[in-house]
């Protein structure tokens, strides 16, 4: 059986629920081959942040270096990316094949934590945004990088537009589950708003690892070669289903349920 690599750079989570745990289990189950290359080491769990140390530039780019002269990954995701140091160490390597690149706008832990400094953000937005193939925010990354607030559905599609023209994504999925009302998520590319998904809302505060595992999932079918429109969709089906049927655990913002079929 020939599985397709696909490569996560993030931080980690012992507790299992998000981070470059979240994003393997989530290669596993979409049938592709997961490989990881850790930035930083994230002492959390479902009750907050605790403790972060990150990888040194060498190491990072140890690792990178291990992976790309032995197998060349498919698609690649990116997470916690915590200073601009390390994002300019990475970008080389993103730069270096022509593949699918999934950025997950990683800034506040599901807890509230800060997770990468302002310097940080303005590089991830001045040099790896224009890198990738989708981006992936929530609503308060989407403020971020389109520097306005977002109350509403104009102001997404203004936000949108902002992220594809301005900061030079290929295409970017805003979710917009901490609006009020229904959760709608809107997908825009340089043709403007090409599709919404609208999900009810599920009664749970068991969220942790959220847009870790959705933007994992898309990776995962990117690599096996489906469509952009069809991988967000699957990613729709699966983090919905890793919702509705989390396992329950913690005393904080429990996991989702990467074990989930759809």
């Amino acid at each position: 059986m020939q599985l397709q690599p696909v490569l996560t750079i993030a931080g980690t989570d012992p507790s299992g629920g998000a981070g470059a745990m979240a994003d393997l289990k989530s290669f596993q189950q979409r049938a592709v081959y997961g490989m990881a290359v850790i930035t930083s080491v994230v002492a959390q769990n479902t009750q907050g942040v605790k403790q972060i140390e990150h990888c040194s530039l060498a190491m990072v780019k140890s690792q990178l270096d291990c992976v790309y002269s032995d197998i060349l990954p498919k698609a690649v995701k990116t997470g916690m990316l915590p200073t601009a140091a390390c994002m300019q160490v990475i970008k080389p390597y993103l730069d270096r094949q022509d593949i699918p690149y999934v950025m997950d706008p990683v800034m506040v832990a599901t807890s509230g934590d800060a997770l990468s400094s302002s310097s940080a953000q303005e590089t991830l937005m001045d040099e790896l945004v224009p890198l990738t193939t989708l981006v992936t925010p929530n609503i308060p990354e989407a403020e971020t990088l389109s520097a306005m607030k977002i109350t509403s559905a104009s102001d997404i599609e203004k936000a949108g537009y902002r992220i594809i023209h301005e900061r030079g994504a290929k295409a970017v999925i805003i979710k917009g589950g901490h609006l009020e009302g229904q959760a709608v998520d809107y997908l825009f590319t340089k043709e403007g708003l090409v599709h919404t998904w609208t999900s009810h809302r599920i009664a749970t505060e068991n969220t942790h690892g959220t847009g870790c595992t959705f933007s994992a999932v898309i990776t995962a079918e990117l690599g096996k070669g489906k469509d952009l429109l069809e991988a967000i969709h699957i990613g729709k089906q699966f983090i919905t289903a890793a919702i509705e049927q989390n396992p329950d655990l913690g005393h904080g913002h429990g996991p989702v349920n990467h074990c989930v079929r759809v």
